[in-house]
Protein backbone atom coordinates (compact mmCIF):
# COMPACT_ATOMS: atom_id res chain seq x y z
CA UNK A 1 0.00 0.00 0.00
CA UNK A 2 0.88 3.26 -0.69
CA UNK A 3 1.09 6.07 2.05
CA UNK A 4 -1.62 8.38 -0.25
CA UNK A 5 -3.96 5.63 -0.14
CA UNK A 6 -3.38 4.85 3.57
CA UNK A 7 -3.97 8.38 4.40
CA UNK A 8 -6.91 8.78 1.72
CA UNK A 9 -8.32 5.46 3.60
CA UNK A 10 -8.45 6.57 6.74
CA UNK A 11 -9.50 10.25 6.09
CA UNK A 12 -12.68 8.45 4.55
CA UNK A 13 -13.40 5.97 6.92
CA UNK A 14 -13.88 8.31 9.69
CA UNK A 15 -15.37 10.89 7.27
CA UNK A 16 -18.10 8.01 6.78
CA UNK A 17 -18.73 7.62 10.90
CA UNK A 18 -19.55 11.44 11.07
CA UNK A 19 -16.31 13.33 11.30
CA UNK A 20 -15.04 16.73 9.51
CA UNK A 21 -11.76 16.66 7.72
CA UNK A 22 -9.82 19.22 8.76
CA UNK A 23 -6.05 20.33 7.61
CA UNK A 24 -3.00 19.84 9.48
CA UNK A 25 -1.93 22.27 11.58
CA UNK A 26 1.36 24.28 11.36
CA UNK A 27 4.64 21.98 13.00
CA UNK A 28 5.34 25.49 14.65
CA UNK A 29 2.24 25.77 17.34
CA UNK A 30 0.81 29.14 18.46
CA UNK A 31 0.15 30.12 21.53
CA UNK A 32 1.81 27.09 23.55
CA UNK A 33 4.79 27.59 24.97
CA UNK A 34 4.75 23.78 26.32
CA UNK A 35 6.56 22.20 23.16
CA UNK A 36 8.87 24.11 20.51
CA UNK A 37 6.88 21.86 17.62
CA UNK A 38 3.29 20.13 17.13
CA UNK A 39 4.11 16.71 18.72
CA UNK A 40 0.92 15.30 18.41
CA UNK A 41 -1.92 16.19 16.32
CA UNK A 42 -4.24 16.58 19.44
CA UNK A 43 -2.06 19.60 20.14
CA UNK A 44 -3.84 21.93 18.59
CA UNK A 45 -7.25 20.23 19.57
CA UNK A 46 -6.65 20.89 23.30
CA UNK A 47 -9.18 23.94 23.89
CA UNK A 48 -11.59 21.53 22.48
CA UNK A 49 -11.07 18.73 25.15
CA UNK A 50 -11.92 21.70 27.56
CA UNK A 51 -15.13 22.69 26.54
CA UNK A 52 -14.74 24.96 23.60
CA UNK A 53 -16.78 24.21 20.57
CA UNK A 54 -15.12 23.03 17.35
CA UNK A 55 -16.37 24.83 14.54
CA UNK A 56 -16.95 22.39 12.68
CA UNK A 57 -18.48 19.91 15.79
CA UNK A 58 -18.10 17.01 18.23
CA UNK A 59 -16.10 14.64 15.63
CA UNK A 60 -13.11 15.68 13.71
CA UNK A 61 -10.02 13.80 11.97
CA UNK A 62 -7.02 14.76 10.35
CA UNK A 63 -3.41 13.71 8.98
CA UNK A 64 -1.55 15.92 11.08
CA UNK A 65 2.67 17.09 10.69
CA UNK A 66 4.74 16.37 13.98
CA UNK A 67 7.86 16.87 15.29
CA UNK A 68 9.47 15.48 18.22
CA UNK A 69 12.99 15.56 19.38
CA UNK A 70 13.10 13.63 22.39
CA UNK A 71 13.89 10.74 19.77
CA UNK A 72 16.45 11.96 18.22
CA UNK A 73 19.63 10.55 19.79
CA UNK A 74 18.03 6.90 18.73
CA UNK A 75 17.35 8.38 15.16
CA UNK A 76 19.63 5.99 13.13
CA UNK A 77 17.84 3.01 13.50
CA UNK A 78 14.77 1.10 11.58
CA UNK A 79 12.02 3.01 13.45
CA UNK A 80 12.79 6.15 15.08
CA UNK A 81 12.15 9.82 13.38
CA UNK A 82 12.10 13.19 14.13
CA UNK A 83 9.43 14.74 11.49
CA UNK A 84 6.22 12.64 10.98
CA UNK A 85 2.68 12.07 9.92
CA UNK A 86 0.11 11.33 12.47
CA UNK A 87 -3.27 9.98 12.01
CA UNK A 88 -5.88 11.37 14.30
CA UNK A 89 -9.48 11.03 14.78
CA UNK A 90 -11.33 12.87 17.92
CA UNK A 91 -14.60 12.71 20.06
CA UNK A 92 -15.52 15.68 21.81
CA UNK A 93 -17.79 15.25 24.41
CA UNK A 94 -19.50 13.08 21.64
CA UNK A 95 -18.69 8.93 21.46
CA UNK A 96 -15.90 7.74 24.25
CA UNK A 97 -14.40 3.89 25.41
CA UNK A 98 -16.76 1.50 23.28
CA UNK A 99 -17.35 3.42 19.94
CA UNK A 100 -13.67 4.35 20.14
CA UNK A 101 -12.29 1.01 20.32
CA UNK A 102 -14.50 -0.19 17.91
CA UNK A 103 -13.96 2.05 14.85
CA UNK A 104 -9.88 1.76 15.47
CA UNK A 105 -10.77 -1.83 15.20
CA UNK A 106 -12.72 -1.89 12.63
CA UNK A 107 -10.39 0.43 10.35
CA UNK A 108 -7.62 -2.20 11.15
CA UNK A 109 -9.06 -5.62 10.45
CA UNK A 110 -12.31 -4.26 7.79
CA UNK A 111 -9.77 -1.47 5.77
CA UNK A 112 -6.83 -2.27 6.15
CA UNK A 113 -7.52 -6.05 6.30
CA UNK A 114 -5.23 -6.46 9.42
CA UNK A 115 -5.47 -10.25 10.39
CA UNK A 116 -6.84 -10.39 13.87
CA UNK A 117 -4.44 -13.56 14.78
CA UNK A 118 -1.66 -10.83 14.69
CA UNK A 119 -3.28 -8.10 17.19
CA UNK A 120 -2.87 -7.11 20.67
CA UNK A 121 -3.62 -4.37 23.04
CA UNK A 122 -2.74 -3.16 25.91
CA UNK A 123 -5.29 -1.23 28.82
CA UNK A 124 -4.61 0.72 31.89
CA UNK A 125 -3.98 -1.27 34.91
CA UNK A 126 -5.33 1.54 37.42
CA UNK A 127 -4.18 3.41 40.48
CA UNK A 128 -5.54 5.78 43.02
CA UNK A 129 -6.67 8.58 40.50
CA UNK A 130 -8.29 6.30 38.36
CA UNK A 131 -9.59 2.17 38.29
CA UNK A 132 -8.10 -0.15 36.48
CA UNK A 133 -9.99 -0.05 33.07
CA UNK A 134 -11.92 -3.12 32.50
CA UNK A 135 -14.59 -1.29 29.82
CA UNK A 136 -11.96 -1.18 27.29
CA UNK A 137 -10.41 -4.52 28.29
CA UNK A 138 -14.10 -6.40 27.85
CA UNK A 139 -14.85 -4.40 24.35
CA UNK A 140 -11.95 -5.86 23.22
CA UNK A 141 -12.41 -9.17 24.27
CA UNK A 142 -16.29 -8.90 22.51
CA UNK A 143 -14.58 -7.94 19.17
CA UNK A 144 -12.89 -11.37 19.23
CA UNK A 145 -9.15 -10.24 20.77
CA UNK A 146 -7.97 -12.86 23.22
CA UNK A 147 -7.70 -12.35 27.06
CA UNK A 148 -3.90 -13.55 26.05
CA UNK A 149 -3.49 -10.78 23.89
CA UNK A 150 -4.78 -8.11 26.69
CA UNK A 151 -2.12 -6.23 29.01
CA UNK A 152 -2.84 -3.88 31.31
CA UNK A 153 0.05 -1.90 31.93
CA UNK A 154 0.65 0.97 34.43
CA UNK A 155 0.74 4.99 34.37
CA UNK A 156 3.93 5.04 32.46
CA UNK A 157 3.33 3.03 29.33
CA UNK A 158 -0.86 3.73 29.43
CA UNK A 159 -1.73 7.00 30.50
CA UNK A 160 -1.84 10.81 28.31
CA UNK A 161 -0.95 14.01 29.99
CA UNK A 162 -1.84 16.70 30.54
CA UNK A 163 0.32 18.19 27.85
CA UNK A 164 1.52 21.07 30.73
CA UNK A 165 1.38 21.24 34.13
CA UNK A 166 -2.68 20.94 33.86
CA UNK A 167 -5.40 20.09 31.77
CA UNK A 168 -7.25 17.35 30.47
CA UNK A 169 -5.67 13.88 30.84
CA UNK A 170 -7.10 10.20 30.78
CA UNK A 171 -5.69 6.40 30.21
CA UNK A 172 -5.53 5.09 26.88
CA UNK A 173 -5.75 1.52 25.24
CA UNK A 174 -3.00 0.99 23.01
CA UNK A 175 -2.79 -1.51 19.61
CA UNK A 176 -0.09 -3.68 18.61
CA UNK A 177 0.93 -5.78 15.68
CA UNK A 178 3.23 -8.49 15.17
CA UNK A 179 5.55 -7.71 12.56
CA UNK A 180 7.95 -11.11 12.09
CA UNK A 181 7.90 -13.58 9.77
CA UNK A 182 6.78 -16.43 12.17
CA UNK A 183 3.24 -17.26 13.72
CA UNK A 184 2.87 -14.70 16.62
CA UNK A 185 3.15 -16.21 19.68
CA UNK A 186 -0.33 -16.89 21.78
CA UNK A 187 0.22 -14.68 24.66
CA UNK A 188 1.40 -10.93 24.10
CA UNK A 189 4.54 -9.25 25.41
CA UNK A 190 4.94 -5.69 25.62
CA UNK A 191 8.24 -5.74 26.02
CA UNK A 192 8.86 -7.55 23.17
CA UNK A 193 9.90 -5.38 19.88
CA UNK A 194 8.51 -7.64 17.42
CA UNK A 195 4.97 -6.22 18.60
CA UNK A 196 4.66 -3.12 16.80
CA UNK A 197 2.53 -0.62 18.10
CA UNK A 198 0.39 1.29 15.55
CA UNK A 199 -1.56 3.32 17.45
CA UNK A 200 -3.83 4.10 20.73
CA UNK A 201 -7.21 5.68 21.86
CA UNK A 202 -6.46 8.02 24.80
CA UNK A 203 -9.55 8.41 26.92
CA UNK A 204 -9.78 11.77 28.07
CA UNK A 205 -12.14 11.52 31.24
CA UNK A 206 -10.05 13.58 33.75
CA UNK A 207 -8.77 17.36 34.10
CA UNK A 208 -5.54 17.72 36.22
CA UNK A 209 -5.97 20.53 38.44
CA UNK A 210 -3.30 22.87 39.88
CA UNK A 211 -3.49 20.93 43.27
CA UNK A 212 -2.54 17.68 41.50
CA UNK A 213 -5.76 16.46 41.66
CA UNK A 214 -7.60 14.25 38.95
CA UNK A 215 -11.11 15.53 38.16
CA UNK A 216 -13.16 14.29 36.23
CA UNK A 217 -14.33 15.95 32.76
CA UNK A 218 -18.04 17.31 32.24
CA UNK A 219 -17.52 15.72 28.75
CA UNK A 220 -15.23 12.91 28.07
CA UNK A 221 -13.38 12.87 25.15
CA UNK A 222 -11.48 10.64 22.31
CA UNK A 223 -7.77 11.22 20.82
CA UNK A 224 -6.71 8.71 18.60
CA UNK A 225 -3.47 8.70 16.79
CA UNK A 226 -1.43 6.26 14.73
CA UNK A 227 1.89 6.83 13.03
CA UNK A 228 1.79 7.19 9.20
CA UNK A 229 5.71 5.86 8.66
CA UNK A 230 5.63 2.45 11.18
CA UNK A 231 1.98 1.56 9.88
CA UNK A 232 2.96 1.46 6.32
CA UNK A 233 5.58 -0.54 7.14
CA UNK A 234 3.62 -3.08 8.68
CA UNK A 235 1.10 -3.06 5.97
CA UNK A 236 3.90 -3.58 3.03
CA UNK A 237 5.30 -5.81 5.81
CA UNK A 238 8.89 -4.25 6.10
CA UNK A 239 10.68 -4.10 9.38
CA UNK A 240 12.75 -0.89 8.70
CA UNK A 241 10.45 2.41 7.67
CA UNK A 242 13.68 3.74 5.71
CA UNK A 243 12.75 1.21 3.20
CA UNK A 244 9.00 2.60 2.68
CA UNK A 245 8.55 5.07 -0.32
CA UNK A 246 8.65 7.78 2.41
CA UNK A 247 12.60 7.34 2.74
CA UNK A 248 13.96 4.92 -0.14
CA UNK A 249 13.92 7.38 -3.16
CA UNK A 250 16.02 9.46 -0.68
CA UNK A 251 18.11 6.76 0.66
CA UNK A 252 18.64 5.92 -3.36
CA UNK A 253 19.97 9.07 -3.94
CA UNK A 254 22.16 8.78 -0.84
CA UNK A 255 23.57 5.70 -2.58
CA UNK A 256 24.29 7.47 -5.53
CA UNK A 257 25.65 10.51 -4.68
CA UNK A 258 28.10 8.92 -2.29
CA UNK A 259 28.64 5.89 -4.64
CA UNK A 260 27.78 3.75 -1.10
CA UNK A 261 25.95 1.43 -0.38
CA UNK A 262 22.58 1.78 2.18
CA UNK A 263 23.27 -2.12 3.61
CA UNK A 264 26.79 -0.42 5.02
CA UNK A 265 25.87 2.83 6.19
CA UNK A 266 22.61 2.59 7.21
CA UNK A 267 22.87 4.45 10.75
CA UNK A 268 24.25 7.59 8.60
CA UNK A 269 21.84 7.57 5.73
CA UNK A 270 18.82 7.16 8.04
CA UNK A 271 19.79 10.07 10.05
CA UNK A 272 20.28 12.00 6.79
CA UNK A 273 17.16 11.05 5.08
CA UNK A 274 15.03 11.75 8.32
CA UNK A 275 16.99 15.13 9.42
CA UNK A 276 17.23 16.58 5.85
CA UNK A 277 13.27 15.74 5.79
CA UNK A 278 12.53 17.96 9.04
CA UNK A 279 14.48 20.36 7.91
CA UNK A 280 12.29 20.77 5.02
CA UNK A 281 9.20 20.39 6.74
CA UNK A 282 10.47 23.12 9.44
CA UNK A 283 11.53 25.69 6.94
CA UNK A 284 8.70 24.99 4.76
CA UNK A 285 6.03 25.24 7.30
CA UNK A 286 3.32 28.10 7.82
CA UNK A 287 5.38 29.52 10.84
CA UNK A 288 8.74 28.71 9.17
CA UNK A 289 12.03 29.69 11.20
CA UNK A 290 15.38 29.95 10.33
CA UNK A 291 18.68 28.03 11.41
CA UNK A 292 19.45 30.25 14.66
CA UNK A 293 20.66 29.49 18.14
CA UNK A 294 17.05 29.74 19.45
CA UNK A 295 14.07 27.66 19.98
CA UNK A 296 13.17 25.73 16.85
CA UNK A 297 15.85 27.46 14.76
CA UNK A 298 18.40 25.49 17.07
CA UNK A 299 16.30 22.44 16.64
CA UNK A 300 16.89 23.26 12.57
CA UNK A 301 20.39 24.39 12.83
CA UNK A 302 21.08 20.79 14.72
CA UNK A 303 19.23 18.68 12.12
CA UNK A 304 21.03 20.12 8.89
CA UNK A 305 24.83 20.41 10.39
CA UNK A 306 23.69 16.80 11.36
CA UNK A 307 22.94 15.93 8.42
CA UNK A 308 26.38 17.33 7.02
CA UNK A 309 28.81 15.45 9.22
CA UNK A 310 27.03 12.39 8.68
CA UNK A 311 27.48 13.12 4.36
CA UNK A 312 31.14 13.94 5.55
CA UNK A 313 31.71 10.52 7.31
CA UNK A 314 30.44 8.93 3.85
CA UNK A 315 33.06 11.05 2.34
CA UNK A 316 31.66 14.07 0.57
CA UNK A 317 33.13 17.36 0.36
CA UNK A 318 30.68 19.74 1.33
CA UNK A 319 33.11 22.29 -0.29
CA UNK A 320 32.92 21.45 -3.33
CA UNK A 321 28.68 21.29 -3.70
CA UNK A 322 25.55 22.07 -1.44
CA UNK A 323 24.42 18.73 -1.10
CA UNK A 324 21.44 19.52 1.61
CA UNK A 325 19.88 21.26 -1.61
CA UNK A 326 19.95 18.15 -3.43
CA UNK A 327 18.34 16.29 -1.35
CA UNK A 328 15.97 18.71 -0.23
CA UNK A 329 14.88 19.20 -3.59
CA UNK A 330 13.85 15.52 -4.13
CA UNK A 331 12.00 15.66 -0.63
CA UNK A 332 9.80 18.85 -1.88
CA UNK A 333 8.94 16.90 -4.53
CA UNK A 334 7.71 13.92 -3.11
CA UNK A 335 5.45 15.75 -0.37
CA UNK A 336 4.59 18.84 -2.94
CA UNK A 337 0.98 17.05 -3.68
CA UNK A 338 -0.08 16.62 0.41
CA UNK A 339 1.71 19.89 1.00
CA UNK A 340 2.30 22.75 -1.68
CA UNK A 341 3.29 24.99 0.54
CA UNK A 342 6.87 23.67 -0.17
CA UNK A 343 7.01 23.84 -3.13
CA UNK A 344 5.43 28.00 -2.54
CA UNK A 345 8.42 28.45 -0.19
CA UNK A 346 10.72 26.28 -2.33
CA UNK A 347 13.23 28.65 -2.86
CA UNK A 348 13.23 30.46 0.53
CA UNK A 349 14.18 26.44 1.79
CA UNK A 350 16.87 25.99 -0.49
CA UNK A 351 18.30 29.44 0.04
CA UNK A 352 18.31 28.90 3.57
CA UNK A 353 20.11 24.99 3.44
CA UNK A 354 22.91 26.61 1.19
CA UNK A 355 23.45 29.41 3.98
CA UNK A 356 23.77 27.10 6.61
CA UNK A 357 25.82 24.66 4.72
CA UNK A 358 28.77 27.85 4.24
CA UNK A 359 28.13 28.97 7.90
CA UNK A 360 28.54 25.26 8.84
CA UNK A 361 32.05 25.00 6.41
CA UNK A 362 33.60 27.59 8.57
CA UNK A 363 32.68 26.12 11.69
CA UNK A 364 33.97 22.74 10.59
CA UNK A 365 37.47 24.26 9.45
CA UNK A 366 37.71 26.32 12.84
CA UNK A 367 36.85 23.34 14.80
CA UNK A 368 39.74 21.17 13.05
CA UNK A 369 42.09 23.39 13.83
CA UNK A 370 41.10 23.36 17.49
CA UNK A 371 41.72 19.50 17.41
CA UNK A 372 44.84 19.57 15.74
CA UNK A 373 46.09 21.48 18.95
CA UNK A 374 44.31 19.01 21.12
CA UNK A 375 46.52 16.29 19.59
CA UNK A 376 49.83 17.74 20.86
CA UNK A 377 49.46 15.77 24.39
CA UNK A 378 48.27 12.13 22.55
CA UNK A 379 45.14 12.91 25.00
CA UNK A 380 42.23 14.25 24.13
CA UNK A 381 40.53 14.66 27.87
CA UNK A 382 36.88 14.44 27.82
CA UNK A 383 36.26 18.22 28.22
CA UNK A 384 38.43 18.80 24.98
CA UNK A 385 35.90 16.47 23.27
CA UNK A 386 32.43 17.54 24.21
CA UNK A 387 33.97 21.13 23.28
CA UNK A 388 34.29 19.70 19.93
CA UNK A 389 30.74 18.61 20.15
CA UNK A 390 29.12 20.97 21.39
CA UNK A 391 31.31 23.91 20.15
CA UNK A 392 32.06 23.13 16.55
CA UNK A 393 29.04 20.32 16.40
CA UNK A 394 32.09 17.56 15.83
CA UNK A 395 29.89 13.82 16.87
CA UNK A 396 32.07 11.89 19.16
CA UNK A 397 32.04 9.20 16.35
CA UNK A 398 33.80 11.79 14.16
CA UNK A 399 36.39 13.13 16.93
CA UNK A 400 36.97 9.13 17.57
CA UNK A 401 38.07 8.67 13.83
CA UNK A 402 39.87 11.75 13.66
CA UNK A 403 41.75 10.77 16.45
CA UNK A 404 42.24 7.04 15.25
CA UNK A 405 44.34 8.52 11.99
CA UNK A 406 46.39 10.78 14.51
CA UNK A 407 46.95 7.94 17.01
CA UNK A 408 45.35 9.49 19.74
CA UNK A 409 43.68 8.34 22.78
CA UNK A 410 40.23 9.88 24.25
CA UNK A 411 38.74 9.96 27.58
CA UNK A 412 34.96 9.01 26.24
CA UNK A 413 34.05 7.74 30.34
CA UNK A 414 35.10 11.77 30.67
CA UNK A 415 32.78 12.61 27.52
CA UNK A 416 30.25 11.03 28.60
CA UNK A 417 29.96 12.48 32.30
CA UNK A 418 29.96 15.82 30.34
CA UNK A 419 27.26 15.00 27.53
CA UNK A 420 25.21 13.39 30.54
CA UNK A 421 25.77 16.73 32.94
CA UNK A 422 24.63 18.94 29.12
CA UNK A 423 21.75 16.99 28.76
CA UNK A 424 20.55 17.17 32.34
CA UNK A 425 20.79 20.95 32.19
CA UNK A 426 19.32 21.31 28.90
CA UNK A 427 15.86 18.86 30.03
CA UNK A 428 15.85 21.22 33.35
CA UNK A 429 16.19 24.53 31.42
CA UNK A 430 13.60 23.00 28.90
CA UNK A 431 11.18 22.07 31.81
CA UNK A 432 11.60 25.75 33.28
CA UNK A 433 11.16 27.58 30.18
CA UNK A 434 7.96 25.55 28.50
CA UNK A 435 5.98 25.53 31.76
CA UNK A 436 2.00 26.69 31.34
CA UNK A 437 0.74 27.01 27.94
CA UNK A 438 -3.29 25.92 25.86
CA UNK A 439 -3.21 23.39 28.59
CA UNK A 440 -2.72 26.28 31.59
CA UNK A 441 -5.83 28.18 29.77
CA UNK A 442 -5.28 30.77 33.29
CA UNK A 443 -7.00 34.18 33.58
CA UNK A 444 -3.72 35.65 32.57
CA UNK A 445 -3.20 33.57 29.53
CA UNK A 446 -6.94 34.48 28.28
CA UNK A 447 -6.39 38.45 28.83
CA UNK A 448 -3.18 38.10 26.67
CA UNK A 449 -4.69 36.33 24.21
CA UNK A 450 -7.11 39.05 23.72
CA UNK A 451 -4.53 41.48 24.09
CA UNK A 452 -2.88 40.33 21.13
CA UNK A 453 -5.66 40.98 18.77
CA UNK A 454 -5.71 44.17 20.07
CA UNK A 455 -2.16 44.91 19.27
CA UNK A 456 -2.36 42.88 15.73
CA UNK A 457 -5.05 45.95 15.00
CA UNK A 458 -3.33 48.93 17.01
CA UNK A 459 -0.48 47.93 14.09
CA UNK A 460 -2.27 48.37 11.52
CA UNK A 461 -3.77 51.37 12.50
CA UNK A 462 -0.25 53.31 13.79
CA UNK A 463 2.01 51.97 11.12
CA UNK A 464 0.45 50.32 7.78
CA UNK A 465 -2.64 48.48 6.80
CA UNK A 466 -1.15 45.45 5.29
CA UNK A 467 0.31 44.51 8.53
CA UNK A 468 0.10 40.81 9.18
CA UNK A 469 0.48 37.98 11.94
CA UNK A 470 3.63 35.91 11.30
CA UNK A 471 3.50 34.07 14.60
CA UNK A 472 2.66 34.51 18.52
CA UNK A 473 3.33 32.57 21.52
CA UNK A 474 1.67 33.39 25.02
CA UNK A 475 2.67 32.70 28.27
CA UNK A 476 0.48 33.53 31.51
CA UNK A 477 3.66 36.02 31.91
CA UNK A 478 3.40 37.66 28.44
CA UNK A 479 2.73 38.08 24.89
CA UNK A 480 5.05 37.75 21.85
CA UNK A 481 3.78 38.52 18.79
CA UNK A 482 5.55 38.66 15.06
CA UNK A 483 4.33 40.68 12.42
CA UNK A 484 5.97 42.04 8.93
CA UNK A 485 7.84 45.56 8.93
CA UNK A 486 11.03 46.51 7.41
CA UNK A 487 12.23 48.59 9.55
CA UNK A 488 12.92 49.33 13.64
CA UNK A 489 10.05 50.86 15.50
CA UNK A 490 10.47 54.43 16.72
CA UNK A 491 10.04 55.25 20.27
CA UNK A 492 6.99 57.51 19.39
CA UNK A 493 5.50 54.74 17.19
CA UNK A 494 6.04 52.17 20.20
CA UNK A 495 4.34 54.80 22.41
CA UNK A 496 1.58 55.83 20.06
CA UNK A 497 0.92 51.44 19.51
CA UNK A 498 0.59 51.27 23.04
CA UNK A 499 -1.97 54.69 23.74
CA UNK A 500 -3.87 52.73 21.11
CA UNK A 501 -4.35 49.69 22.87
CA UNK A 502 -5.27 50.79 26.42
CA UNK A 503 -7.74 53.54 24.29
CA UNK A 504 -9.50 50.36 23.53
CA UNK A 505 -9.48 49.20 27.09
CA UNK A 506 -10.69 51.96 28.69
CA UNK A 507 -14.01 51.94 25.92
CA UNK A 508 -14.80 48.84 27.68
CA UNK A 509 -16.10 47.26 23.89
CA UNK A 510 -17.28 43.35 24.00
CA UNK A 511 -15.62 40.40 22.71
CA UNK A 512 -18.11 38.43 20.66
CA UNK A 513 -17.55 35.16 18.92
CA UNK A 514 -19.62 33.32 16.06
CA UNK A 515 -19.08 30.24 13.85
CA UNK A 516 -18.70 30.91 9.65
CA UNK A 517 -17.64 29.93 6.84
CA UNK A 518 -14.45 30.70 5.82
CA UNK A 519 -15.78 32.67 2.90
CA UNK A 520 -18.24 34.89 4.88
CA UNK A 521 -15.63 35.54 7.66
CA UNK A 522 -12.99 36.69 5.08
CA UNK A 523 -15.99 38.41 3.24
CA UNK A 524 -17.09 40.49 6.47
CA UNK A 525 -13.34 41.66 6.88
CA UNK A 526 -12.06 39.07 9.67
CA UNK A 527 -8.18 38.93 9.77
CA UNK A 528 -6.37 35.64 10.01
CA UNK A 529 -2.32 34.20 10.40
CA UNK A 530 -0.31 34.93 7.50
CA UNK A 531 0.00 31.24 5.44
CA UNK A 532 -2.10 29.65 7.86
CA UNK A 533 -4.88 27.48 6.00
CA UNK A 534 -8.24 27.48 8.04
CA UNK A 535 -10.99 25.08 7.56
CA UNK A 536 -14.44 25.75 5.53
CA UNK A 537 -15.96 26.94 8.98
CA UNK A 538 -14.30 29.21 11.44
CA UNK A 539 -14.66 30.93 15.25
CA UNK A 540 -14.18 34.59 14.29
CA UNK A 541 -14.01 37.10 17.06
CA UNK A 542 -14.82 40.83 17.07
CA UNK A 543 -14.04 43.39 19.47
CA UNK A 544 -17.49 45.91 19.11
CA UNK A 545 -18.60 48.51 20.33
CA UNK A 546 -22.30 47.29 21.35
CA UNK A 547 -23.86 50.84 21.33
CA UNK A 548 -22.56 51.85 18.64
CA UNK A 549 -22.12 48.90 16.74
CA UNK A 550 -18.31 49.70 15.48
CA UNK A 551 -16.39 46.87 15.33
CA UNK A 552 -12.57 47.81 16.55
CA UNK A 553 -11.29 44.11 15.38
CA UNK A 554 -12.25 40.55 13.98
CA UNK A 555 -10.44 37.83 13.82
CA UNK A 556 -10.19 34.34 12.63
CA UNK A 557 -9.28 32.64 16.11
CA UNK A 558 -9.80 29.66 17.92
CA UNK A 559 -9.91 31.39 21.17
CA UNK A 560 -9.61 31.54 24.48
CA UNK A 561 -10.80 35.40 25.17
CA UNK A 562 -12.46 37.55 28.04
CA UNK A 563 -15.90 38.78 27.41
CA UNK A 564 -14.71 42.50 28.13
CA UNK A 565 -11.60 44.70 27.47
CA UNK A 566 -12.55 45.88 30.36
CA UNK A 567 -11.00 43.12 31.79
CA UNK A 568 -7.49 43.86 30.99
CA UNK A 569 -5.48 46.07 32.91
CA UNK A 570 -2.93 48.50 31.51
CA UNK A 571 -0.45 46.90 28.23
CA UNK A 572 3.04 47.85 27.88
CA UNK A 573 5.34 47.37 25.05
CA UNK A 574 8.90 45.40 27.23
CA UNK A 575 10.69 45.19 23.61
CA UNK A 576 10.64 45.37 20.04
CA UNK A 577 13.48 43.91 17.33
CA UNK A 578 13.85 42.25 14.82
CA UNK A 579 13.84 38.52 14.33
CA UNK A 580 14.43 37.68 10.60
CA UNK A 581 14.75 39.87 7.38
CA UNK A 582 11.18 41.60 7.28
CA UNK A 583 9.21 40.49 10.14
CA UNK A 584 9.65 42.16 13.72
CA UNK A 585 9.00 40.90 17.35
CA UNK A 586 6.75 42.71 20.45
CA UNK A 587 6.96 41.68 23.73
CA UNK A 588 4.02 42.79 25.89
CA UNK A 589 2.88 42.50 28.98
CA UNK A 590 -0.70 43.28 30.89
CA UNK A 591 -0.16 45.71 34.44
Amino acid sequence: MKAKELKKKYLEFFKSKGHAVVDSAPLIPEHDPTVLFTTAGMQPMVPFFLGQEHPLGKRIVNVQKCLRTVDIDEVGDPVHHTYFEMMGNWSFGDYFKKEAIEFSFEFLTKVLKLPLSHLAVTCFEGNKDSPKDEESAKTWLNLGIPKERIAFLGKKDNWWGPAGETGPCGPNTEMYYWSGRNKPPKRFDPEDNTWVELGNDVLIEFEKTKEGYFKPLKKRSIDFGGGVERTLAVLNCLDDNYQTELFLPVIKEIEKVTKKKYEDNKKSMRIIADHLRASVFILGDERGVVPSNLDQGYILRRFIRRSIRHLRSLGLDILKEDYTVIFAELIIKMYKDDYPLLEEKKEFIIEELRKEERKFEKTLEKGLNKFENMCSDKLIDGKEAFLLFQSYGFPIEMTEELAKEKGVKIDMKGFEKEYKKHQELSRVGAEKKFKGGLSDASVETTKLHTATHLLNEALRRVLKKNIAQKGSNITSERLRFDFNFDRKLTSEEIKEIEDEVNNVIKKCLTVKREELSLKEALKRGAHGEFGTKYPEKVSVYTIVDENSKEEYSKEICMGPHVKNTKELGVFKIKKEESISAGTRRIKAVLE
